[in-house]
């Protein structure tokens, strides 16, 4: 048989209809979304802090905990719970006069656990009876520290424990050595226990005898300098302590450290120099002290008023321009997966610099000679918004329940509540019952709430590989 012109032996030929004769065909691709469980890690540690609160609540109302002529009742026993638990350091009452000491270890437990964290001690128990950690527990660990690996969870949450059990030891050690000077033995020993727990969670809660607190102890630099340094560990995070120890060279650090050091030194003498010139010559704070008791009551304020809110001057009669200042330092607050609270200094850091590299004209963020990704800087800004709308609708409220405490106590309230503080120009046991449980609300947020929100923008739920047109839009 003879093959057409142009073809040769074997060639087959295909006939295939052309494009405009091919009937269109139209399918749907439903959008692919696995719905998380009724209670997801982030939801599990919000439930986590609201037992601990009600446990806390319970025991302070039991008559133990009390002095019955001075007690003031549930809404009491919860603000302080909260505080304490969330390490924030506000109270209605005062806690040497309110609480027996039964009731004061209650708060010391609270803010131990608080502090270090629930999942973190448990995982520390299981290991000592035994027990294996699940991987539903491993991945709770996981988010409470902000890692992201699961391998060595048990291990590491023993040397967490162990590490912050120790600083304390060394931080009771400590004040024991300076406070027998000043109180007997027996005194001083719980004085200096509760200090040491209280200082390295930044919980900023004492229990001295005098009726100015830790005013009493102005002049006495030693004092300041220990409780700085256990207050400045715990709002370091475990792993900036643990690359300070190990690694030792600044060029060796991780990413992570180098920005946390770089800002929380930078922050410190930041604060202290502004505190210095605002109020050295505020004769109702620094004003009537010695030059070297300015410098080092200005840098301890530096160092606490950001995450602890232990204070050594009187913010009631501090001037405008501190309090504004030192509401900023509350809401950066100190290093991520710390004790300490705020939106992190590491947010902060990125913020900063994203807004740099914005006016520079350049496309990427590169820091120490890292490149920040793009998902890490929508989640500053994220967390930075939200959080600025918890601390407005926080004052708004306060705002509206309490009107006869002017807007500038009431704003500096709100950012020490959400900030886990504990700073306050001593409003607090002015406000409205409403006014109280709005702030528990913010204390409770503020601790829990910058973690959820970073945690909830990490893409690993809903997948969508299909994208809208992009149309231009103006802004500024």
């Amino acid at each position: 048989m003879n093959s057409p012109a142009g073809t040769k032996p074997g060639d087959v030929s295909v006939k295939k209809p052309r494009v405009g004769e091919t009937p269109p065909t139209e399918f749907v691709v439903a959008e692919r979304r696995i719905h998380a469980r009724s209670f997801s890690s982030p939801m599990l540690l919000i439930l986590i802090f609201i037992v601990l609160i009600s446990i806390g609540t319970f025991c302070l109302m039991a008559p133990f905990a009390h002095y019955e002529d001075t007690f003031g009742g549930f809404l009491v026993a919860l603000f302080t719970a909260t505080s304490a638990v969330t390490v924030t350091g506000l109270v209605v009452v005062e806690t040497s006069s309110n609480w027996t000491m039964g009731g004061q270890l209650v708060i010391m437990l609270l803010m131990f656990v608080g502090g270090l964290g629930f999942m973190s001690l448990a995982a520390f128990l299981l290991t000592v009876l035994g027990q294996r950690i699940s991987m539903a527990q491993s991945l709770l660990i996981r988010e409470t520290f902000s890692r992201e690996q699961l391998g060595g969870i048990q291990r590491l949450s023993v040397a967490i424990v162990i590490t912050a059990v120790a600083i304390q030891i060394f931080g009771f050690l400590a004040f024991f050595a300076r406070l027998v000077f000043v109180y007997e033995p027996g005194e001083a020993l719980w004085q200096a226990l509760f200090l040491a727990v209280s200082g390295f969670n930044n919980a900023g809660i004492f229990i001295f005898p005098e009726k100015s607190g830790l005013l009493a102890h102005q002049g006495d630099l030693v004092l300041l300098a220990i409780l700085g340094t256990l207050i400045l560990l715990g709002s370091l995070s475990f792993w900036v302590v643990s690359d300070l120890i190990l690694r030792r060279k600044f060029k060796l650090y991780s990413l992570v450290t180098k920005i946390v050091i770089t800002m929380t030194i930078s922050l410190i003498i930041l604060a202290g120099i502004f505190l210095y010139a605002s109020e050295g010559s505020n004769e109702l704070t620094l004003g009537s002290l010695s030059t070297e008791n300015k410098i080092a009551v200005s840098l301890f304020e530096g160092i606490s008023g950001r995450t602890a809110g232990f204070t050594t001057i009187n913010y009631e009669f501090a001037r405008p321009a501190t309090d504004i200042f030192m509401s900023l330092m509350m809401f950066v607050g100190g290093a991520t997966a710390s004790v300490a609270g705020g939106i992190k200094v590491t947010t902060f850091f990125i913020i900063l610099m994203s807004i740099y590299i914005l006016i520079r004209e350049r496309r990427y963020l590169t820091v120490f000679d890292r490149e920040i990704d793009e998902l890490t800087i929508r989640r500053s800004y994220a967390i930075l918004v939200i959080s600025i709308g918890f601390v407005f609708l926080c004052t708004l409220g306060l705002a509206i329940t309490n009107s006869g405490i002017l807007l500038r106590d009431i704003l500096f309230e709100a950012f020490s509540a959400y900030g886990t503080v504990g700073l306050s120009t001593g409003i607090t046991g002015q406000l409205t019952p409403f006014g109280q449980l709005i702030v528990i609300l913010t204390m409770l947020i503020g601790r829990v709430g910058p973690l959820i929100i970073g945690l909830k923008m990490v893409p690993n739920r809903d997948v969508n590989n299909y994208r809208n047109a992009v149309e231009p839009v103006t802004i500024g």
